[in-house]
């Protein structure tokens, strides 16, 4: 796996500033890779790092590097320091939490240059109720020159095995608590991390759920004060593509880095958790976190299924100059790229993993066409085009059980997938600007080597009318609208001045405070939804673990109202959270209301400190005899009030109203 030519130069500088070892552009080992394998453990040696892994669990027990005998959490139990992990149910029953360990171990492949490595749980009917049907071949992989290791799982469930459910599986890796306090998500999320003692009692202060809590005594007094709160570090699949932590001694890194997001499920921007206080790192394939049930697959009848998660690299690099994490920081990102740039990989040997000449591509040009935009198609700039299983429009979102490729397009709508794996797919897109999903029509089918052009590609928004008034900007986040400051109690300070100011804890609780005599009203040529458009219309506090509903309104002028014309309201919802959209139009008391979305929602993209989970749009066909001439109010009601997080999260609201033609 070489470096490709535009990324030599700046990795050599970044190497010249580690020490050896910390890049791949080392010497290498003399004598190769080399396997060692005793009774309970094999060891994996390329000169560079030592992987220890229990046998036959499978659990990472060891990684030694650059004069640390152990980066993992030494005083945690072996099986609780490097491990995938899954949580399953039988359909109706509660859910299971489950390490995975292999029952049988084997050599895939030995020699000088790579070490490949399999554990294996097979399942059979006598552990019906007992363990997931599922046949598991975790994988693990280390080359030479390489300064990190490989990973990926092969999982498979036969046909006519028991129904259930998987709510989650992931990589979990455990790091000294003594050594690695600080953690790098991106440019601008880095900071020095609390200790995991910190959130034992005496030191901290339990908030509203078991994940946030206050730190009123932690072993750093410079953190008093600050909320903690795994959420925080919460992060889109698109932009989690390296992450990890820094000891500064020795100063060392350790790097979980995925290269693509072809195995995790929910498309481009579903959140997973990506580091957090422990110190712990996770390479998630599938959660149902800001999403729900919805991204839970269930197996039933019998179904054959089988998916490759991974591989996922873990990348090590160290210094020996004066301890600074932009340096180990910079390199990782570097390494991020090259492994990017090496996807798919040519060296994974099972048969399940596809290599570049088993996949295929598809390219073509997507254009808008909204006439009451522009007569003429626009450019889809920047829009997300991708492949995922068959289904209806926007079914990309929910989809948990295949692959999916996506792309961003170019400024004149031209995008190219590549590397698509074998297979039936359908394509799907949306556009910034503009509300909905577009789906092609026609089933893609994948074959080695293929070349698919589609050519020009339009689509047509949602539209029957012209603008007569809109709230935000179609994007799928509330990001637009007036997220304020925390309460200064709860604070984290990496967040202050942040663009991601919407990651504070506690913000649902800011709106009866700014609105502590009624709720929202929102005038359309008057108010700024930038300042006036609180970001989510949740409860309101009323007593200790009481909440009421919340009930929005927008005034608008309408000079005329035409009695045979086509009225339309579009809304498309960022995020809800066990809630439900009442719209009335100058009836508050209408009942039933004039449209109801009934019970939408599990994201909890509120109390995660997400600001979008998944996507809605309704269109209401707004009758005229709800109308008047002159002053207009919509009532935007939000019924369900069990708890403070219940509530939704607005992306875009607008009124059509009649064409010349009506």
């Amino acid at each position: 796996m070489g470096v490709p030519p535009p990324l030599r130069k700046l990795k050599k500088f970044v190497a010249d500033c580690l020490s050896c070892g910390s890049s791949g552009q080392v010497p290498m080992s003399p004598t190769g890779v080399q396997l060692y394998i005793q009774d309970r453990y094999v060891t994996i040696d390329n000169g560079l790092l030592q992987l220890t892994l229990s046998k036959p669990d499978g659990i990472v027990t060891g990684v030694r590097y650059n004069g640390v005998d152990n980066l993992m959490e030494v005083l945690n139990r072996e099986d609780n320091r490097g491990y995938w992990d899954l949580v399953w149910n039988e359909p109706g029953g509660p859910g299971i939490f489950d390490v995975i360990k292999g029952t049988e171990f084997r050599i895939i492949l030995e020699d000088e240059n790579q070490v490949e490595v399999s554990f294996t749980r097979t399942w059979d009917p006598t552990l019906k109720g007992t363990a997931v049907p599922l046949n598991i071949d975790k994988r693990f992989i280390v080359l030479r020159g390489s300064s990190g290791f490989y990973t990926y799982g092969i999982y498979e469930h036969l046909e006519g095995w028991p129904d259930f459910n998987m709510g989650e599986t992931r990589i979990a890796f455990k790091l000294r608590k003594d050594k690695f306090q600080y953690m790098a998500l991106a440019d601008d999320r880095q900071r020095i991390m609390p200790m995991p003692d910190d959130r034992m009692p005496g030191r901290c202060q339990q908030l509203a759920y078991p994940e946030a809590v206050l730190l009123t005594n932690p072993i750093n007094p410079d953190l008093r004060g600050e909320v903690d709160d795994k959420y925080q570090y919460s992060c889109d699949n698109k932009d989690n593509k390296v992450h990890g932590w820094i000891s500064f001694d020795p100063p060392i890194g350790f790097w979980q880095i995925t290269p693509s997001n072809e195995f995790r499920t929910g498309g481009p921007v579903k959140q997973n958790l990506t580091s957090h206080v422990g110190p712990t790192t996770l390479a998630m394939f599938l959660s149902a976190h800001y999403s729900g049930d919805d991204l839970v697959p269930k197996f039933r009848n019998g179904e054959y299924w089988k998916k490759v998660f991974g591989p996922v690299f873990m990348y090590v690099n160290s210094t020996w100059l004066e301890t600074d994490p932009q340096v180990l920081w910079e390199d990782a990102k570097i390494q991020m790229q090259i492994e990017v740039d090496s996807w798919p990989y040519s060296f994974p040997l099972s048969e399940d993993y596809q290599t570049t000449e088993q996949r295929g591509s598809v390219s073509g040009r997507l254009l808008v066409h909204d006439r009451y935009i522009d007569d003429e198609n626009i450019f889809a700039d920047s829009a997300y085009v991708g492949l995922a299983l068959p289904g209806e429009s926007g079914s990309w979102q929910r989809e948990c059980k295949g692959y999916q490729f996506w792309t961003r397009a170019d400024p004149y709508g031209f995008f190219y997938i590549s590397n698509i794996l074998s297979g039936d797919y359908n394509l799907y897109a949306w556009v910034a600007g503009f509300i909905g999903d577009y789906k092609f029509d026609s089933t893609i089918t994948i074959t080695p080597g293929c070349n698919i052009d589609l050519g020009d590609l339009v689509y047509e928004p949602p539209r029957d009318a012209p603008t007569l008034w809109e709230i935000g900007f179609p994007d799928r986040t509330a990001a637009e609208f007036y997220v304020p400051d925390p309460n200064p109690n709860y604070a984290n300070r990496l967040y202050l001045d942040h663009s991601d100011k919407f990651r504070q804890y506690g913000l649902w609780e800011r709106y009866a405070e700014l609105y502590p005599d009624g709720d929202l009203v929102y005038t359309i040529g008057l108010s700024d939804y930038t300042k006036d458009w609180f970001f989510a219309q949740v409860t309101r506090a009323s007593g200790q673990s009481s909440y009421q509903p919340t009930t929005w309104q927008i005034k608008f002028q309408l000079d005329t109202v035409n009695p045979t014309g086509n009225y339309t309201l579009r809304v498309a919802i960022a995020s809800a959270a066990l809630s439900e959209l009442q719209v009335r139009f100058n009836d508050l008391q209408a009942s039933p209301a004039h449209f109801s979305t009934g019970l939408i929602g599990r994201d909890n993209a509120i109390a995660r400190h997400g600001i979008h989970g998944l996507y809605w749009l309704f269109n209401i066909a707004v009758q005229t005899a709800w109308l008047v001439e002159g002053e207009n109010t919509i009532f935007l009601t939000q019924p369900r009030s069990l708890s403070p997080f219940q509530g939704i999260l607005y992306d875009y609201i607008r009124l059509e109203g009649p064409s010349d033609s009506d």
